[in-house]
């Protein structure tokens, strides 16, 4: 046989949306205002222990939905975020299922919606590829197919205008280095912001980067003639050597470093 108990007082907590049931005359649980309407609590219901469980379960439900829309209500959060937090404030991970499946059926956790938004964000914002926006959504706890829909907002059309700007403003940083350093330079920076193999190509294709001719020899020997005094103590053959190697790392080509190299054993003749 079942046995039932009778609620005989709900009363107000000091806290707003909080509530204090008594069971035949006695303290029992408490309970937040969302429980008490969902399960029509009233003065002289009766109860069993299941249904108690079920008022504590459901009010462990409700005060982890509180604290997931309080996390929510600064800024959008991905589901795994979501939980991350809930699990870091110590709730039990059924009473975290519960509140995830709560806050989904409200569309308070959409990672879709959360990865269109944050597509739509870094295009306007940022000098960000697809890469990157891929990498950040997938740490986030968001699955491929919503970014794969989310990066459909981002066209390769688009990805050319905002790459290209930034090409031009890396290699306007490099101008001052050799040619092919300058231009690897751009392209690793390309690859750092997340932009892909085949339009990296088509930005740098975009770039005016024909060398001046007067402008990189005058470079190589600046750069040449620091590399020479640094390794002054060498003997003549390993300094030549070492002065070659550093030069050739720095992106000169191997005859004109030759050539130099030779003006300036000339000259020291």
């Amino acid at each position: 046989m079942i046995e039932m108990a009778e609620i005989t007082m709900i009363e107000a907590q000091k806290r707003s949306g909080r509530y204090n049931i008594y069971v035949d005359g006695h303290y029992a649980f408490p309970v937040s205002e969302s429980v008490l309407v969902d399960f029509r609590l009233y003065k002289g219901m009766e109860i069993d222990k299941e249904l108690e469980e079920q008022l504590t379960s459901a009010d462990d439900v409700a005060k982890a939905y509180n604290k997931a829309l309080d996390y929510l209500s600064h800024q959008l959060r991905t589901e795994k975020e979501v939980r991350d937090k809930l699990v870091d404030l110590e709730i039990p991970p059924e009473t975290i299922d519960q509140t995830i499946q709560k806050l989904r059926e409200f569309t308070l956790v959409d990672d879709a919606h959360y990865a269109a938004s944050y597509v739509r964000t870094i295009m306007n914002t940022s000098d960000k590829g697809p890469r990157v926006i891929r990498q950040h959504l997938r740490q986030k706890g968001v699955a491929e197919q919503p970014i794969d829909e989310a990066l459909k907002q981002y066209p390769v059309a688009e990805q050319m205008s905002v790459g290209t700007a930034v090409a031009e403003k890396l290699a306007k940083r490099y101008q001052h280095q050799s040619t092919r350093n300058q231009l690897q330079k751009v392209r690793q920076g390309l690859m750092s912001r997340g932009f892909g193999g085949d339009e990296i190509n088509g930005m740098l294709d975009s770039l005016d980067l024909t060398p001046d001719e007067d402008e990189q020899r005058a470079l190589l020997a600046k750069q040449g003639e620091k590399l020479w005094h640094r390794y002054r103590a060498l003997s003549h053959s390993e300094r030549q050597y070492k002065t070659k190697q550093a030069l050739y790392r720095k992106g000169f080509k191997l005859d004109e470093i030759s050539a130099w190299l030779a003006d300036l054993g000339e000259s020291a003749d």
